[in-house]
This record gives C-alpha cells, structure tokens and sequence, in this order.
C-alpha cells in the first residue's frame, strides 16, 4: 500500500471539503470519503477530488446480502477510488462476492483494493458481549474475523493498531492492515475508545492509518497534517 496516511473528509458537504482543502493547501493528498459525504454529493465528490489527484479511501462499509453487495461494488469499481470496504461481519459469501464485483467492475482497469472492517473502534467488550452477546474478547473477535476476510479473498482488514500486530501473524504475508482512530500524540480521544497514535500504529505493523478531527480539527490543520507524517515517520519525496 503505496499511501500510508488518509485524511478523512468529515464534513456534510463538497463546498466544506473543499474549502478545507484550499484554506489548508492539502491538494493532492489521500482523502477518506465516508457516508456523510457521500451520500450527500454522490459519485461528483469522487470525480472533483480525482481530477485533483487525490488517492480515495472510499469508506462506506457495505453489509447486505452478497447479491446486493456484489452489484453495488460493479458500481463502486467504476468510479476509480483506490480502496473500498466491507464489513467483515457480512460473512464470506458477501466478501467474496465483493471481491468479485470490484474486479468486474473495473473491466480492464485495476479493481479497488478491499478492506473488510473487523470491530468498529468504537466498540470495547462491554459493547462486544452485553450489546451483542459475543462471548469473547475483541482480540480473538477481531483475530478471527481478520482470517476469515483473509480467507474470503479479501486485500486486508480495518482494525485498531492495537490488533495489527497479531493480524499479521495469523495471516498471509501482505494482507494490510489500515487503522481508523488515529489521534495525534496531543489529541483527545472523542468517541472512539481504541485509539492509537500514528508512531504506536507503525510500530505495530499497521500500513496506513485514517486520521480526521486531529488535522480538521486543529487550530493549524495544515501543522497537524505535517505533524501526522512527522510521527507516521512518513518523508515525502
């Protein structure tokens, strides 16, 4: 995974999004698209960060019947994001029928790389085993779930850093590892309760990292961005 640092477009609409970009002089860098973006603007917000050069993290985390899953990835693939995602708890069918529509989709082009989120990171084992009645810990939770995206064809994992390590072990040589709940070393946590900074993640063997309200949010975003790489130890070339 050539990018090892998203920025996510946290906000409701283009106009938003793109005035950050401008005020901040972050033209050009990885962006992470989520829900409330997208499906706000729809494929146009793909379209205008691409014709910016900007590599796309598309992150809605489809979860249907592997059908539906597998004409929405056809779509998806058309449209020339760098990464898609899924969620894990969709089962092996829906993963592999993801995989499959992204590579049709793409015809002759390179499919999207397909990530499978394990546990959101907003989830601890209160939430895991009172809410959902999984009687086991998050770190076998999300083991588990890892080998079976692996498994099911699947390019890598969304996890906590504090679960890449073991990923690595337990799957094959390659299968990435991208980490949402990035906060800078100065940051507050917010809602997100497995959090890591960016120098803990590499550490533990994560590939790419998503970072959001600690460079959004920052009184100096272009600063915080910098700061990012700084402990991602990432030197651009």
């Amino acid at each position: 995974m050539n990018t090892p640092i998203y920025l996510a477009l946290d906000f409701p609409t283009w106009k938003e999004s793109s005035a950050f970009i401008d005020a901040h002089q972050l033209r050009g860098v990885p962006v992470k698209v989520g829900m409330e973006l997208f499906y706000r603007e729809g494929p146009a917000v793909i379209e205008r960060l691409k014709e910016n050069n900007h590599p796309i993290f598309l992150d809605l985390k489809l979860h249907d019947i592997p059908t539906t899953v597998n004409k929405a990835m056809k779509n998806l693939a058309k449209l020339g994001v760098d990464v898609v995602n899924v969620h894990s708890l969709g089962g092996s069918e829906m993963i592999q029928a993801a995989k499959e529509g992204l590579v049709e989709g793409a015809s002759d082009s390179q499919a999207p790389l397909l990530l499978a989120v394990t546990l959101l990171t907003s989830m601890d084992e209160v939430t895991l085993q009172q809410e959902l009645h999984v009687n086991d810990t998050v770190n076998s939770t999300v083991s588990h779930l890892a080998k079976l995206a692996n498994s099911s064809g699947a390019d890598g994992v969304v996890c906590s850093a504090h679960e890449a390590a073991r990923i690595k072990e337990t799957c094959d040589l390659g299968f990435l590892t991208v980490t949402p709940g990035i906060r800078l070393s100065d940051s507050s946590n917010n809602d997100q309760k497995r959090i890591a900074t960016p120098e803990f993640a590499r550490q533990n063997g994560v590939d790419a990292i998503v970072i959001g309200r600690s460079i959004t949010q920052a009184k100096e975003p272009k600063k915080a961005y910098q700061q990012a790489l700084k402990e991602w130890g990432y030197v651009k070339e």
